[in-house]
Formats: C-alpha cells, structure tokens, sequence
C-alpha cells in the first residue's frame, strides 16, 4: 500500500497536465476576494528534487518540465498587432509562442528556481500555498508515513500557522469534513496514486459525497490512462455522476506515448512507463476550457514520445 513514491515521478508529463490545469482553476477562483479552501487528498511530500536521487533515477522530469523549459528559451515573445500589409499565413505551431496556460505553468516553476532551470519542483501543495491570499486555507492530507513526515518539514519551513493544516489521514475517508467550508468557496483535487485498484471507486465515491455535502465546489480529479478496465471507466462514471447531479464537467487527457509494448522485432525502441494522464473537473472554471484548447495542442507537439501522441478536450453540463 506505501510502495509508492511521488518523488519518482515528480515533473513528469501528468505533473504538466495536473499542475497546467491547477493554475489555471486556481488563478480563475481566486478572482473573487471571498477566502478559498483548497483540499488536497493525497498531498505527498510537497516539494522535490529534480536533482536528487529519486528523479534522477526515473529521468520522467526530462520528458515532461524539463523539456518544456527547454522549449520556452526557444520560443517567441508574442507578437506584436500585424498591419493590414502582413501575410495572413499562420506561423507554424513550433514557432508560436507558448500558450498561456503553460506560460503561466511555468512561471510558477520559475519562481521556486530564482536561480535559473529546475532544481526544485513544486509539488500541488505548494504550487496551491504559493498561489494562495493570506486568508485562504489550505487543508493537505497524506498517509504515506515518509512523504508524511516530509510534508510536515517542508510545511514548516512556509511558517504559514494556521493556514495550512497537515493531516497525517486517509483523504478519502476524511476530507468532506471540511466541506462546505465556511466561506463556501473550495477547490478539492484528488489524485491519490491507483495502485489499489479500489482507489478508482474511492474517488467516484468521494466525489459522490462531497457534491451531497457541498454542491458547488469546485471538483478535480486527475487519474492515470493504463490498460485497465477501472481507468477507462473512471470518467465516464464521473461525467454520469456530474450529469446526474446538473452540474458542468470537464474532461482533458493528454497522451504522449503508445501504451501497447512495443517488441523489437518492429524495429522500434520500447518506452516503459505512464503513456497517458487525464483531467476530470466538476464545476470548472468557464475560463478553463479556452485556455486548454490553445495549450494542449502545444503540449502534445513538446512533450511526445511517439507518433500517438494526443489529447482530447470535452466538456458538458
């Protein structure tokens, strides 16, 4: 059950979708003056090292933030008004300049490398506290008894007080106790890991009461795409259940590799590891859609393995 360990895969293609489509919700709800709680059922460690041995092991941040960094020094300023004489011809997709969503992704990562490159990466914790007003709370959950003990560290370096609670307790079961929260206003992201298959019904079970408890909040779930009966089915029981409920959803995947194994008998190189992640929101921002339709195109153009690389982008409600 404690077999696995975010700071393996910290960086990494699903952290980019994760934490793109994290910024951009947050940045949208934290218009409002009115303080936000943000729940976070499966926290891990906060902070990681792109540098140290965990990361350094998997090499998955190289495929994902990495190279996206990469790609932004390489990158255009936006370009200014064209005048009536400018050819109509649209520059070509590796020549545009990075989409906003990503643009402000990676502004985030800037600000915890001052310095330059990508040393530290921000887990969701501390991506969300870095974005939050002084009266906002955050409310982070974590069982994994070394990531646990982690969390609480890099927490008390932010001397945050009370805005931040730590809780060493199994999201799932506990979370909602915090829903509705005083203000009326949360975000609540699970991405617990999926190696229980059970997890998949934790979530829709989850999700289930949290919307009883407090109806419009704001639901995200991210989830991994393997060959899995369980992970195919997950947004499509999601999207019954917000469809049932009346409320708007949102689905994004992005995909950057096969996930069938490749043999060598076909002459190509196998690519181990997660091919594809995706996004499932329950009353997201109407600001979100837009912005990942121009920023998913780019991603699977940066960040593809392979010639499966693709997204897919839906909503309803």
């Amino acid at each position: 059950m404690f077999s696995y360990r975010h700071a393996f895969h910290a960086g990494n293609h699903a952290d980019v979708l994760k934490h793109t489509v994290l910024i951009a919700t947050l940045d949208h709800l934290l218009e409002k003056e009115a303080a936000l709680t943000v729940v976070d059922t499966h926290a891990g460690a906060g902070l990681y090292r792109l540098d140290g041995d965990y990361a350094g092991t998997s090499g998955e941040a190289a495929e994902g933030v990495l190279r996206l960094l990469s790609d932004e020094k390489k990158a255009p300023a936006a370009p200014a008004p064209a005048a009536k004489t400018a050819s109509k011809k649209a520059a070509p997709e590796a020549e545009a300049p990075l989409a906003d969503a990503i643009a402000r992704y990676l502004s985030v990562i800037h600000d915890f490398n001052p310095k330059g490159g990508a040393r530290i990466y921000p887990g969701s914790p501390f991506i969300v506290q870095h974005l939050l007003r002084d009266h906002d709370k955050l409310k982070l959950f974590e069982l994994h008894p070394t990531d646990a003990r982690t969390l609480d560290a890099n927490i008390a370096q932010l001397e945050a007080g009370r805005q931040i609670a730590v809780l060493r307790e199994d999201g799932f079961g506990s979370a909602t106790k915090f829903l509705p929260p005083p203000s009326r206003r949360a975000l609540v992201l699970m991405d617990p890991s999926y190696e229980i298959k059970s997890d998949y019904g934790r979530v829709l079970d989850f999700a289930a009461e949290a919307l009883k408890r407090f109806a419009t909040g704001t639901y995200a779930i991210w989830y991994p795409i393997i060959p899995r009966p369980e992970a195919h089915d997950l947004p499509r029981r999601l999207k019954t259940l917000a469809t049932k409920a009346g409320k708007p959803w949102l689905h994004a995947t992005l995909t950057v590799k096969s996930s069938k194994l490749i043999t060598k008998e076909s002459g190509e190189t196998q690519r181990p590891g997660l091919p594809a992640s995706g996004m499932f929101l329950i009353n997201p921002p109407y600001t979100l859609k837009p912005l990942l339709a121009a920023a998913l195109p780019q991603l699977v153009e940066r960040l593809a393995q392979d010639r499966h690389a693709a997204f897919s982008l839906d909503a309803g409600g």
